[in-house]
C-alpha cells in the first residue's frame, strides 16, 4: 500500500488555526466555505445539509478537488471517512476547535449522526482511494 501523502507542515499549521476553509469539488463547483478540522495531521471536513447541488456531493461524485487557504489554492482528492470512532474523534475536534456560545448550535449539529457519515479526509492530489 501507497504511504498517503500530507501537507506540509506549514499548511497543516494554516489548517489548523484557520477558521473557514474554501472547497471545491470537480472543475466547475463554485467555492463553498466550510469549517474544518485538523486531527492527526490529518485534514477533515463535514458536510452540514448534504444539499443534492453541495461540495459534498458534488465531492462523492468527483473525488478530486481544490481548497483556497487565503491567497493559496491547494488541489486535493476526497476520500470517505468509513470509521465510526474516526468520525467520533472529528466531532470531539470540531468541538474542541469551535468553543464559543454562537458556534455551539453548529458544533452539536455537526456531532449528529446523519451529519458525522458526511465526514471527507481532504488530502494532497494525486494518492490512492484507501479510506478509514
Amino acid at each position: 500500500m501507497t504511504e498517503t501523502p500530507r501537507f506540509s507542515p506549514e499548511v497543516l499549521q494554516e489548517l489548523a488555526v484557520g477558521r473557514i476553509l474554501g472547497v471545491r469539488a470537480g472543475e466547475r463547483h463554485r467555492f463553498t466555505g466550510v469549517w474544518m478540522v485538523v486531527l492527526d495531521d490529518r485534514l477533515f471536513v463535514r458536510s452540514w445539509n448534504n444539499a443534492p447541488s453541495g461540495w459534498y456531493r458534488a465531492f462523492r461524485a468527483e473525488p478530486r478537488g481544490v481548497i483556497q487557504i487565503g491567497e493559496r489554492q491547494i488541489e486535493v482528492d476526497a476520500r470517505r471517512t468509513r470509521s465510526a470512532a474516526l468520525r467520533k474523534k472529528v466531532s470531539a475536534a470540531y468541538a474542541k476547535k469551535y468553543p464559543t456560545k454562537a458556534s455551539e448550535r453548529w458544533v452539536r449539529g455537526f456531532a449528529e449522526s446523519e451529519r458525522e457519515l458526511t465526514t471527507v479526509e481532504l488530502v494532497p492530489e494525486g494518492t490512492g482511494r484507501r479510506s478509514s
